[in-house]
């Protein structure tokens, strides 16, 4: 069984970079139909299914980050502090964008939807202009002269950590 490692945008003209357990060559297969179908739907502003078996790669902390970031519902945001809080560690919100950083596989883990804790668009690994574009695309309303959307929607019961496996 194939599961997605890392995907990610390279330079300005988003070419996407894939690599797939115990596969030497990206070739087509049903993983990366699923990926291509996957972001096709999500670019065109469709909720994604997100059906694609994913297995990054990384410490403990960051597994915990990811798994959380999975958990925020399409069209919305969270902050940093309230995935910290919500995987049992609520002073780590820097820890949390060091996670997201380091997030390898872009969109499916939808580290674009975590926000400051003030609203305010902060870090992304690639950029704040596609980070605005992707939240865009979901419908959150930017604020893109302040670099900030309109509002947090809390629902922190969606977003308790479930475990790794």
């Amino acid at each position: 069984m194939f599961s997605l490692l890392e995907l990610r945008f390279l330079g300005a003209d988003s070419i996407l970079k894939s690599r797939f357990i115990n596969a030497q060559n990206l070739k087509e297969n049903d993983i990366t139909k699923m990926v291509i179908e996957n972001l096709h739907n999500y670019l065109n502003g469709e909720t994604p299914k997100y059906d694609v078996p994913l297995k990054p790669c990384g410490a403990d902390f960051f597994k915990r980050v990811w798994v959380s970031v999975q958990g925020i519902p399409y069209g919305q945001t969270r902050s940093y502090k309230d995935i910290a809080k919500s995987i049992s560690y609520p002073k780590a919100s820097r820890a949390v964008g060091v996670a997201n950083h380091k997030n390898p596989i872009l969109i499916f883990i939808p580290c674009h939807r975590v926000i400051g804790s003030n609203n305010k668009l902060t870090g992304y690994a690639c950029g704040l202009e596609l980070k605005t574009k992707l939240l865009e695309i979901e419908g959150v309303k930017v604020d893109k002269k302040n670099l900030s959307v309109e509002s947090i929607e809390s629902n922190l019961p969606k977003l308790a950590f479930k475990g790794i496996k």
